[in-house]
């Protein structure tokens, strides 16, 4: 299993809307999400920044990411949620969310 952080903006004018939204997920995306290996995922807000955790249980991550990112439900979903959303400057080619560096884990 690999531990992974992530953060974004979201518009300060959308918060209301884009929690609105996550407290009723489409069965689809969760499934989607599931299917691709992904478990105890959650994001957190404040001040305006996102931060999601996520904890990843299969052996292909890029892969699963690709098959996530095909299926046709979720990109109904990401054309939905994504104007909600800033990306920061910072982040790697090719991230929507920037990846967090892990500096510390207690079990």
């Amino acid at each position: 299993m690999v531990r992974y952080g992530q953060v974004i903006r979201v518009k300060g004018e959308r918060l209301e809307e884009y929690a609105r939204h996550h407290a009723a997920v489409w069965p689809e995306v969760l499934a989607k999400i599931s299917a691709c290996n992904i478990r105890n995922y959650s994001i957190f807000h404040r001040d305006g920044l996102l931060f999601a955790y996520l904890e990843y249980v299969g052996d292909d991550f890029d892969g699963d990411m690709q098959k996530m990112a095909d299926d046709p439900m979720t990109q109904k979903w990401w054309d939905l949620i994504k104007p909600m959303q800033e990306p920061l400057p910072t982040r790697a080619e090719g991230e929507w969310w920037a990846t967090m560096d892990e500096v510390f884990h207690l079990d």
